[in-house]
């Protein structure tokens, strides 16, 4: 690749050589001409719990830039092509990023520094500020050998810091210094926190002569080639470094108090009678809820929460969950106190509960799902791969053995064969079956296997549309839905695959809003689900809110997406007026999506008291935790949150949180909001300790 740079080289060594013609000189006072800039290559390996993935490679020729990065994981993943030139400073001048995310939406992202003024287009459109002083572009949809290039130009800085376009600015901050081994000789590293783009700082390791080794996090890993084996060194490292920040954002904002603690002047609701009490009073001790009391109840060695006529709800649930330590405090932040986890690295979640449990981190109750995927150029690396019935069989014995799980999920490429067989070991050591439908069968024939639940509404519906042979482990299981408007949904087939999850008592796990922002989310358009929040968000986080997932390029993509969201609405209406048992959750971190998750169902025909039956008592109910959770009743668990709105009239009040109590251990969201960079949306409320004694 000829990058300008080497055009001027050439150029020069051109107009020397003309010169020799008309006006010979003598061989001592000939100019040599440049060197061109040889190129430097260099290569990572994409590894994701042990396995290698995916790959991304940077070709540098002086200041030009050439990237190629892409990664399949369970059937998907992003591939993007970058040129990035720098100029003097080295701050990037021009850059260009052409692929397709992870759900295929295509990106066409360029940013340009030309006389004075800064020019980008990504995703959500095209924007320009003029250029009065040093700021480096933060690229929409870069692969992550952008934080080479945001490093070297933030260590160039004197505070390590640099404003951004389109917004805010980039921060670098050194942590520690790493010797990495695992490869073909030790390499001194130094690792980094980048901040400024999104929710969570981006932990990365770069060498002694500042070129990037690795990109760090507790389950993906990017690092130099012949380093793969450091895998287990460096997610450990990445767990210590998230865990401290996160151990340190709890020992700030948990509040413990001494003695009992009362909310008083609120409102409960009650998931039984689905409607609020009259004004009340809750006393809690310990982490437990000791008393319902008057409104103006007191006691002199309590500290008073005035809850101002709000409203308590008890905390909510998602069920469908992949918890990371990452997203385990926002949830709580969110009144999320319940999640089941669909499938996960075993021994980083049960790392992850300890500290839950421990109180060192903060985050929800964790209900586990032992997952269990067979093993193929298309498998997802969770939980235990297969390649066998006996190995299935196995696997379900592994999970019944470890005595705190409480489903096993089958997953895409499991062969349809083998279900049988791993739900008649289920049954007999007591573990439910739930999961998504493997490749080259449907839903029918996994509820007469013995399903207990189905995983995703797009999982059930495929079979209604999908032709012998077509395979579900790629992007078609999310594609195919542009099929959906073409089917009858009061048709036998459909009606028959409905009566058969009545007959054998069959719930579903739809996870509604991740099909609303597959289907309906477009370029440049805040996302539905995100508009009531997004303005509060990080950069990054504002940006990603504006652009689409799936890949729309004519107006059929678009009519076809839309009518497939409304088929969904309409299968989920079926499903709730026959009985079906639907599950609230998110597949997508819960939190703030959770709130969209239950808003949605008012589409389907719930009312907003049902809704907070289904996420409260009605999921702890089904995991088996109702008598501990779930209702704010003497005797059961603290964990509840306050609003000062009324859900069961507005199912937006939720959004709107003031406190969270999780074990009796209380949490105000606007003090934990300012870690991730997004703006509270309430105030601290009135608090009043008890006197001291005299």
């Amino acid at each position: 690749m000829i990058n300008r740079l080497t055009l001027a080289a050439l150029g020069g060594a051109f107009l020397l050589t003309a010169c020799t013609h008309d006006a010979p000189v003598e061989p001592e006072t000939l100019v040599e001409a440049p060197t061109a800039p040889q190129p430097v290559t260099e290569a990572y390996t994409i590894r994701l719990f042990g396995a290698d993935i995916g790959e991304l490679t940077a070709t540098t020729i002086g200041a030009d830039i050439q990237v190629d990065y892409e990664y399949r994981n369970n059937g998907r993943g992003p591939t993007m092509a970058e040129t990035i030139i720098l100029g003097e400073d080295g701050l990037p001048t021009h850059w260009t990023i052409d692929g397709n995310t992870t759900f295929g939406n295509k990106v066409a992202e360029t940013f340009a520094l030309d006389d004075g003024t800064a020019s980008w287009v990504d995703t959500t459109g095209p924007g320009s500020e003029p250029a009065t002083e040093p700021r480096i572009y933060i690229a929409q949809n870069a692969s992550p050998y952008a934080l080479s290039v945001y490093a070297q130009a933030l260590l160039a800085d004197p505070d390590h810091t640099l404003p951004a376009w389109p917004a805010g600015a980039l921060r670098l901050e050194a942590l520690e210094d790493v010797t990495v081994d695992g490869g073909p000789e030790p390499i001194a590293t130094t690792a980094y926190a980048l901040t400024g783009k999104s929710l969570d700082p981006t932990y990365f390791l770069m060498d002694g002569e500042e070129q990037l080794f690795g990109l760090v996090s507790p389950r993906l890993l990017i690092v130099r080639k012949g380093y793969e084996d450091a895998e287990a060194q460096l997610t450990a490292l990445a767990v210590r470094l998230a865990s401290a920040r996160y151990e340190a954002i709890q020992a700030a904002t948990a509040h413990k108090f001494d003695g009992p603690l009362r909310i008083a002047d609120v409102r409960i609701f009650d998931p039984v009678k689905k409607a609020l009490t009259g004004p009340v009073s809750v006393r809690v001790e310990g982490t437990t809820i000791k008393a319902i009391e008057a409104a103006n109840a007191s006691h002199p060695d309590e500290t008073v929460i005035d809850g101002k006529g709000g409203t308590l709800v008890p905390g909510l649930a998602d069920m469908h969950g992949h918890v990371g330590q990452d997203d385990a405090l926002l949830n709580i932040a969110a009144g999320v106190t319940l999640i089941r986890d669909m499938g996960n690295d075993n021994a980083k979640l049960a790392e992850l509960i300890g500290k839950i449990g421990d109180g060192t981190l903060a985050g929800p109750r964790i209900v586990r799902n032992g997952f269990i995927e067979g093993k193929s150029p298309f498998n997802s690396n969770n939980g235990i791969l297969v390649s066998s019935e006996e190995e299935a069989v196995a696997a379900v014995d592994w999970y019944a053995d470890q005595g705190d799980y409480f489903q096993v999920k089958i997953y895409n490429s499991m062969n349809p064969a083998w279900v049988p067989a791993v739900v008649a070991e289920a049954r007999k050591r007591g573990l439910g079956v739930a999961g998504h439908v493997p490749a080259f069968t449907n839903a029918n024939a996994m509820i007469e296997a013995g399903y207990d639940e189905m995983t995703h509404i797009n999982q059930v519906m495929l079979g209604w549309v999908l032709e012998e042979g077509e395979d579900t482990r790629t992007l078609l299981r999310l594609t195919a839905l542009q099929r959906l408007p073409k089917i009858d949904l009061d048709s036998e087939q459909v009606r028959h695959t409905l009566d058969l999850m009545v007959a054998n008592n069959v719930s579903i796990d739809p996870t509604y809003a991740i099909h609303e922002a597959l289907l309906l989310s477009r370029n440049g358009e805040v996302q539905a689900g995100m508009a009531d929040y997004v303005d509060h968000m990080p950069v990054g986080v504002q940006r990603d809110a504006r652009a689409a997932w799936s890949n729309i390029e004519t107006p059929e993509d678009d009519v076809a997406y839309a009518g497939a969201f409304d088929q969904i609405t309409g299968t989920l209406k079926r499903m709730k007026d026959r009985g079906i048992l639907i599950l609230m959750g998110t597949d997508m971190g819960g939190s703030f999506t959770l709130h969209r998750e239950l808003e949605l169902y008012q589409k389907v025909g719930f009312t907003p008291a049902e809704i907070l039956a289904r996420a409260t008592q009605e999921a702890a109910d089904y995991v088996n935790l109702g008598g501990e959770i779930g209702s704010i009743t003497p005797g059961k668990k603290a964990d509840f949150f306050l609003v000062p709105g009324n859900p069961v009239e507005d199912m937006k009040a939720i959004k709107t949180i003031e406190l969270v109590a999780k074990d009796g251990v209380v949490y105000f969201p606007s003090e934990i909001y300012p870690y991730f960079g997004i703006e509270p949306f309430t105030e601290v409320p009135q608090i009043t300790s008890p006197a001291p004694a005299e």
